[in-house]
């Protein structure tokens, strides 16, 4: 296990519903051409340049496919690659390599493009002291090993699900202010219903809104899709009463910009909605 790595279980779940979407009825390429009783030695190389991440689900891929396949991890998550760098040896039934061959990469290439594009956000606010935070913007089922993959970069975690704070957004305040209150009333009959142990935050989309979000007194004020001069406002006028995270508009030519207004947190969809796979291959050794 490495610093990076997602809890065991969850890398587990996902590689078994790869493997049984990838060969329901065995590879029968390999078992009409490979002998049962051959054995191979391969090597994952980095194509490219970036981060790497999903180290333990290659790893998962070639063990579920044949617990007879000894793999060595040669880079923790988090490590810079380069072209020719090797991630890992493995050995064992040539079958059962190259069964887990295209699971193990699909996984490792996923979220090292998750990594390596989470690190170029992280560099372009160094020295803000910014904090970049990811989203629920994951695809489903790889939650848990994308956030991990976001963590390997040197992002942080926001929320994990709806079930971990309570985040009132623009749809939120709609149908509470529908109901008769007004804006810091409905927050507040919001705050009164949660445990004081959990985190509240609020979205406001407009500059107008703040005062009355103010005087509710969430812990999280999110500044969602606002112009950096309003953005620059809008620190001011919360003036450390609240966290603040500004969301929406935010890309690598822009971020740097946005952490100079002055805000807290940025959080970014674009970590795992937008990564491009990184290039790495499967060599079999002669």
């Amino acid at each position: 296990m490495t610093a990076f790595d997602p809890p065991t279980p969850a890398v587990e779940a996902v590689v078994a519903l790869a493997l049984a979407e990838d060969a329901p009825w065995g590879d029968v390429s390999s078992e009409a051409a490979i002998p049962a009783e051959a054995t191979a030695t391969a090597r994952v190389i980095s194509r490219s340049t970036g981060i790497l991440a999903g180290g333990l689900a290659l790893e998962t891929a070639f063990r579920r496919a044949d617990p007879a396949i000894r793999v060595e991890r040669r880079l923790d998550d988090g490590a810079p690659l380069a072209p020719g760098a090797v991630v890992a040896e493995i050995s064992g039934p040539a079958r059962g390599i190259l069964l887990g061959e295209r699971v193990g990469l699909n996984l490792v290439q996923r979220l090292s493009g998750v990594a390596t594009l989470t690190r170029a956000y992280v560099e372009a606010v160094a020295g803000t002291g910014d904090r970049i935070v990811d989203t629920r913007k994951t695809t489903p089922g790889l939650r848990m090993l994308e956030k991990a993959a976001v963590r390997a970069g040197g992002a942080r975690n926001h929320r994990f699900s709806l079930s971990d704070a309570v985040m009132l957004k623009d749809n939120h305040l709609a149908v509470l202010t529908a109901q008769g209150l007004d804006l810091t009333e409905a927050i507040r009959t919001v705050r009164a219903r949660i445990p004081h142990t959990m985190h509240f935050e609020v979205e406001v989309d407009r500059l107008d809104q703040l005062p009355a979000v103010i005087a509710a007194e969430p812990d999280t004020i999110m500044l969602d899709n606002f112009a950096l001069a309003d953005l620059r406002e809008a620190v001011a006028l919360i003036g450390g009463r609240a966290i603040t995270e500004a969301s929406g508009g935010v890309a690598l030519d822009t971020i740097r910009a946005i952490a100079e207004t002055g805000v807290d947190v940025i959080s970014v969809g674009a970590l795992t909605h937008s990564a491009p796979a990184l290039d790495l291959g499967l060599d079999i050794e002669l």
